[in-house]
């Protein structure tokens, strides 16, 4: 009878050792999942200044569906920029002020500053 335990706590053993073997490989390939998607960056966020020109100039009427400020009874203002990124031409659709719908034609040279995609500020190029 005296063998019979040792045998037994020998299985204990090994098995207990295969469960850790086995957790601890369960835990390193999570940790090399998670490192390798959190590499993976969105190039629009953060602060970017870019030269562009105004295309095109969008107005939406005064409480039409859709407007965020329609309480104001102006309506919304987007503006559609066109730039160079590399070799690529890309359009950027952004909402704009009043002001700054105004001010800046079809066709005007601007500098535009993005923060995450979002515009924060439009300068006239000379």
């Amino acid at each position: 009878m005296g063998s019979g335990g040792v045998l037994a706590d020998m299985r204990q053993k090994i098995l207990t050792a295969d469960s850790f073997a086995v957790f601890a490989l369960l835990v390193a390939s999570l940790f090399l999942a998670a490192c390798s998607s959190a590499a993976k960056k969105d190039p629009g966020l953060g602060v970017r200044t870019l030269d562009c020109i105004v295309v095109e100039r969008q107005q939406s009427a005064p409480g039409s569906s859709g407007t965020s400020r329609s309480y104001a009874g102006t309506g919304d203002y987007k503006m559609v920029f066109e730039t160079k990124e590399g070799e690529a031409t890309a359009r950027y659709t952004l909402d704009v002020t009043r002001t700054q719908w105004f001010r800046f034609p079809e066709g005007s040279h601007v500098r535009i500053t993005l923060n995450n995609n979002i515009l924060t500020d439009i300068r006239s190029i000379e």
